[in-house]
C-alpha cells in the first residue's frame, strides 16, 4: 500500500470495525452517543455548540442527543461560571460506566477477529494505536515545531 493510501484505509477500517462490533454485539445505541461520551471523558465539560462542532452535527441535533443522554443519566448540564447564559455538558459516573462497558463489549466482540495474530502483529497494532491516539487529540497537528 502506498503511503497516501494508508490514512484513508485506517479511517475506513476503523469505521468498519465499529459497525461490525455494534452489529455483532447487538448494541443499538447510536455511535454519536459513544463519540460524545468519549469526548467528554477525554476533555471534560463542553458547551453544546462545541460538542456539535466536534461531532460534525447541528446544534439542534446535538441538543436532542444531549437530552436523551441526560434523561438516561449519562450526562448532566450545568451553568458555565463565566457566562450565565451558557450551559456546559459533562459526563456522569453512570455515563463513564456505560462507556467503559461499551468499550469492553466491543473489545470482547472483536477479539476473535484478532485471535490469530502473533506478538509481532500485536506490537505493530499497539504502536499504530498509540500513534493514532496521539493524532486525535484536539491540539495535535502532527507538525514539527
Amino acid at each position: 500500500m502506498k503511503r497516501p493510501d494508508v490514512i484513508p484505509s485506517l479511517v475506513l477500517s476503523g469505521y468498519a470495525l465499529g459497525r461490525i462490533a455494534a452489529q455483532d454485539a447487538g448494541n443499538d445505541a447510536p455511535a454519536a452517543q459513544w463519540r460524545v461520551l468519549s469526548l467528554l471523558e477525554q476533555s471534560g465539560p463542553k458547551r453544546v455548540g462545541e460538542l456539535a462542532a466536534a461531532a460534525r452535527t447541528t446544534q439542534p441535533g446535538m441538543t436532542r442527543l444531549i437530552g436523551v443522554l441526560e434523561r438516561d443519566g449519562l450526562v448532566r448540564r450545568s451553568p458555565v461560571a463565566e457566562d450565565s447564559r451558557a450551559i456546559a455538558v459533562d459526563i456522569t459516573d453512570a455515563g463513564a460506566g456505560a462507556l467503559s462497558a461499551w468499550r469492553s463489549e466491543f473489545r470482547d466482540t472483536l477479539a476473535p477477529r484478532f485471535a490469530d495474530l502473533d506478538d509481532d502483529d500485536w506490537s505493530i497494532l499497539t504502536r499504530a494505536a498509540e500513534i493514532l491516539a496521539a493524532r486525535t487529540t484536539p491540539d495535535s497537528t502532527g507538525a514539527s515545531e
